[in-house]
């Protein structure tokens, strides 16, 4: 028991890291779902977007492996499907056992409601929204998973005007200083975990530590977060998350 309640103390500093101050509501949430679930921040198996708590598809097939799910039949529903305008439907069944007749869910997905970064990719969103629903469904999950979140308004050009960063300067001399300030810019700003940047700066490079990358490798990776920032922070956080077991890693 003790080691439960420290386990989920752990899990409980670690949100509080990332998403900041979090309220009685949202740490009693939390809690139901890592005692009943066994569904983890630490593994990536939970996100907290806009103050609510969503599941990952990572997770569900994390906890459909300890549950002994017996498998998941995943077909496309023809009728709703139009690969021209790429809209696709698909119906998935999750069996829990052997026996079980099975707990169906859809998953819907067209270029209106996926985020601007897996445009071209709907029929895999699609697939993923129906399996998702479908092991919600089969393990009585009551919250949303977050590749089910379609894709949030587009910011105001003035908007996005105001959040361009300022220019470099023409001198190579300051250009080093002015990625750094710019890096530290975009983190605040856009309220990230810098340990889960940086994991995601050296992956994005492809270098061991940030230190071995090339000015102009960091620059593009600069402007690459800055960008996804702006469009979908959301989609950002996701990708973020996937580095939360290095982060645990590299503390331990």
């Amino acid at each position: 028991m003790r080691k439960q309640e420290s386990s989920f103390q752990t899990e409980i500093e670690l949100a509080r890291a990332i998403w900041g101050p979090m309220s009685e509501a949202r740490e009693t949430a939390l809690k139901h779902l890592f005692d009943k679930y066994s569904l983890s921040v630490s593994s990536g198996d939970l996100l907290c977007l806009d103050n609510r708590w969503y599941v990952t598809h990572s997770g569900l097939l994390r906890l459909s492996r300890r549950k002994g799910c017996a498998g998941i039949q995943v077909n496309p529903v023809r009728s709703f499907c139009d690969p021209a305008l790429k809209r696709w439907t698909f119906k998935a069944t999750v069996y829990r056992s052997r026996n079980c007749r099975g707990f169906v869910g859809f998953g819907d997905a067209d270029s209106s409601n996926v985020s601007f970064l897996v445009q071209g990719a709907e029929m895999r969103v699609a697939e993923t929204r129906a399996v998702n629903r479908a092991l919600r469904k089969a393990y009585g999950i009551g919250i949303c998973s977050v590749e089910e979140i379609g894709s949030p308004a587009e910011p105001s050009p003035q908007a996005r005007d105001s959040k361009k960063l300022p220019p470099q300067p023409a001198n190579a001399k300051g250009t080093a200083r002015t990625v750094r300030d710019r890096f530290c810019q975009v983190i605040r700003q856009h309220q990230l975990d810098p340990s889960l940047v940086k994991s995601y700066a050296t992956d994005f490079c492809g270098v061991k530590t940030l230190r071995e990358a090339t000015r102009e490798q960091v620059e593009n990776f600069v402007q690459h977060l800055a960008d996804w920032a702006d469009k979908d922070r959301n989609a950002l956080l996701c990708q973020l998350n996937s580095y939360l077991g290095q982060k645990e890693e590299g503390a331990a």
